[in-house]
């Protein structure tokens, strides 16, 4: 049974996301840094509805933490594949943000994609065999008003996974970022009203997490061994 990382498990999307590997037969580690009662929780629901799954908790911005997490993770075996899904807003225009809301966003999604990747990547490669997938958004490309380090840091992502995508090819690993636009969420519902969302999205709502869930389990799958290096919208028709 190939072992599915998933960082950001815990949140609404990273959910969808856990469910969607563990109904693909892969044992699922829910991360979680703050959450992780909900990691359990969710582990302890995947493997009453017959998958496997486990949570674990570090801090993806720690690097020392999250090697040492990672070692522990490695000693049951490779992880083939790992979803970087872990990312947080804090929105401001750009003339009134603080260096703090910079620095911790790209932290968070893009220096946290290097401390969870690359100690992952050996033990991988000696499985000629895996899929890393990095949950981007429709921001880094068309960018939005008050997300300008959102934006950069998602955009990084870009780079990353298509220079990485290049690096692990001949080694039957794939690499790949999903994009997605306005997905229904807590934190969505509280910034996008409905009218909003018909103003902005041309299919007029909010797409279901379970929709992008759907197209990171098949970028993880066996079917999707010829696809790397690809940044995949999914986001309704925006752009």
């Amino acid at each position: 049974m190939k072992r599915a990382l998933v960082t950001g498990g815990s949140g609404a999307l990273g959910a969808a996301i856990c469910k969607a590997l563990a109904a693909e037969g892969r044992h699922v580690l829910v991360h979680a840094n703050g959450s992780v009662t909900r990691a359990e929780a969710l582990a302890a629901e995947i493997a009453a509805s017959g998958g496997s799954a486990q949570a674990v908790a570090f801090d993806v911005t720690d690097a020392d933490a999250t090697g040492e997490a990672l070692e522990r993770v490695l000693e049951a075996g490779p992880i083939q594949i790992l979803v970087n899904n872990a990312g947080l807003h804090d929105d401001a225009v750009m003339p009134a943000m603080r260096r703090e809301q910079w620095g911790r966003v790209i932290d968070v999604s893009l220096n946290g994609f290097f401390n969870v990747t690359q100690p992952l990547l050996m033990p991988m490669i000696g499985t000629r065999w895996g899929r890393i997938i990095s949950v981007s958004s429709v921001a880094a490309i068309a960018g939005n008003r008050g997300q300008t380090n959102y934006a950069a840091a998602k955009a990084g992502l870009h780079g990353a996974t298509k220079s990485l995508a290049l690096e692990l090819a001949p080694r039957g690993i794939t690499v790949n970022a999903v994009a997605p636009g306005i997905i229904a969420s807590p934190m969505a519902d509280a910034a996008f009203d409905a009218e909003m969302v018909k103003r902005m999205v041309p299919m007029k709502r909010a797409g279901r997490p379970e929709e992008v869930a759907d197209l990171v389990a098949f970028l993880a799958s066996d079917r999707a061994a010829y696809i790397s290096g690809q940044i995949v919208s999914i986001n309704g028709g925006m752009i």
